[in-house]
């Protein structure tokens, strides 16, 4: 009887049944009772029982799916990550992480600049070299570093990702949805480009409102102008021109090297 059930033809419960298996890792991991690997194994298994059972999908192509998606989990996307993660711990050990973090916020004592140099502007070059991740936990462990709360540096550090994930990883995220839809990669550069350039000038300003007030922000306006347009202008004509590859380590590298100079000259 279930598998005769097709939900595809009413969209409402057709959407609710396919984020089950996300919501449902989210609440897992959230919950924090079950460790991670276990909540994203939970997760797979639920995934291959609403495909098969709920959408019909024959048995075959479910395990060959679920096999594909593994091996997709871990290569090339656990590969970046291992690596990125241990180039990190390299630079703990050697202590080479604490000077560049000394130096980054040896550029300004204020708060609000080391949130936007460091969760904005490094965060977005870092998302570009590196993503799934890995941006925020770097972002996050240096704002903590400087004196932030971790709650703080953690929500900051997600907030600002929001104007670079879709660029990430070299182009990864593009380069999934392409072989998902046929779609030519520089073709949804485009498109994403020219909707993430938007919010791109959009979030240092609402990232700082949130962390200090409204009126702190308005105070230094100036620099987060500064900072949202060097990154905004090379994400829009990189992504359009160019290619969709280095969209986030050329805008992210930008943005930085502009905010910089703007606080010292």
């Amino acid at each position: 009887m279930i598998q005769n059930y097709d939900p595809l033809h009413q969209p409402i419960l057709s959407t609710i049944v396919a984020a089950f298996p996300i919501v449902l890792l989210l609440v897992m991991i959230a919950s924090g009772r079950i460790k991670t690997h276990w909540a994203a194994l939970i997760a797979l298994a639920a995934t291959f029982l609403v495909a098969v059972f709920m959408y019909g999908m024959p048995l075959a192509m479910a395990v060959k799916g679920t096999i594909l998606g593994l091996v997709g989990g871990f290569f090339p996307i656990g590969w970046i990550i291992v690596n990125v993660l241990f180039l990190y711990r390299m630079t703990v050990d050697k202590g080479h992480f604490a000077v560049f973090q000394h130096s980054m916020g040896s550029v300004t004592s204020d708060r609000r600049m080391q949130l936007l140099l460091i969760a904005f502007c490094f965060g977005a070059f870092f998302e570009g070299a590196a993503g799934f991740g890995t941006p925020v936990a770097v972002s996050a462990a240096m704002l903590m570093g400087l004196g932030f709360s971790p709650l703080a540096a953690a929500a900051m550090s997600l907030l600002a990702d929001t104007a670079t994930v879709a660029f990430g990883a070299l182009g990864a995220p593009i380069q999934g949805l392409s072989a998902a839809t046929g779609f030519d990669p520089f073709v949804l550069g485009q498109a994403i480009g020219r909707q993430s350039s938007v919010f791109s000038m959009i979030i240092p300003f609402y990232m700082i409102w949130m962390f200090c007030g409204f009126k702190k922000m308005w105070e230094v306006w100036p620099a987060i102008l500064v900072a949202a347009l060097a990154f905004t202008i090379p994400q829009f004509l990189i992504s359009n021109y160019s290619n969709p590859y280095i969209v986030d380590v050329a805008a992210g590298g930008s943005s930085l090297a502009a905010l910089v100079l703007f606080l010292r000259v």
